[in-house]
């Protein structure tokens, strides 16, 4: 079967503000989200890639858009199964002023159990994911042979639920995942189990570092254990 490269969008307007996008329309790539996209060609080079999947919201089409101009043959197509999280009425609200909300913590942890007021749950959300790399890697198999390689791009919570099914997690240990902005995941299928190849790969080691602010600290750089919902800003 395939492999799937999962590219998270570039750094968005929404990641640097602190607000919860979700599928607000018009949310595009930064300064740093743009220039995190114009590097993605050089590092997926060495791939031979046979089609780009894209979920339909704008950062994720900018995102792969250097890659297509430096591939004019790699056919591109949109695919709403893996579109952003549906998070209903926490759509466009500041992550600051959510976290005192009491659902917070059920996302947090027992994310199985949250569905957002006016929005998904956050097992139809990995489910319909799954169905459609599932149904993706039926048709690259079948149109490309089974050591064919896609790409697709999407959101960070997606892509976190992804692994863990690729993983064979719960859902409940989701949040224990992290991948920032324009990282590369890499999944590779067979007919028994999936491999987990490379886990939000962004090949810059700086945020790991004692005092960058990426996971597991708060806005104030203090240590914190909340995930981060919708995948956050990446190192600053």
């Amino acid at each position: 079967m395939p492999t799937l490269i999962l590219v998270r969008h570039g750094r968005s307007t929404a990641n640097t503000s602190g607000v919860l996008a979700g599928r607000t329309p018009g949310v595009s790539l930064d300064e740093r989200g743009a220039g995190q996209a114009a590097a993605l060609p050089a590092r997926l080079a060495a791939l031979d890639l046979v089609a780009a999947v894209s979920s339909p919201l704008q950062r994720c089409r900018e995102t792969l858009q250097p890659l297509l101009d430096s591939r004019p043959a790699l056919p591109l197509h949109i695919e709403e199964g893996i579109s952003e999280c549906d998070y209903g009425d926490w759509s466009g609200r500041k992550l600051a002023e959510l976290s005192d909300e009491p659902l917070m913590s059920v996302v947090q942890q027992h994310p199985s159990a949250a569905e957002f007021p006016g929005g998904e749950s956050m097992r139809a959300m990995q489910a319909r994911a799954v169905g459609a790399v599932r149904e993706w890697n039926a048709r690259i198999g079948a149109e490309h042979g089974e050591d064919a390689t896609y790409v697709m791009c999407s959101h960070g919570d997606i892509i976190k639920a992804l692994v863990a099914d690729a993983l064979g997690m719960h859902l409940d240990l989701f949040q224990r995942v992290h991948v920032d902005p324009c990282s590369v995941t890499a999944i590779r299928y067979t007919r028994l189990r999936p491999f987990l190849l490379r886990l939000g790969d962004t090949g810059d080691f700086a945020s790991l570092a004692p005092g960058e602010r990426s996971i597991g600290a708060d806005a104030d750089g203090d240590t914190a254990t909340d995930a981060a919902v919708g995948g956050g800003a990446g190192a600053p």
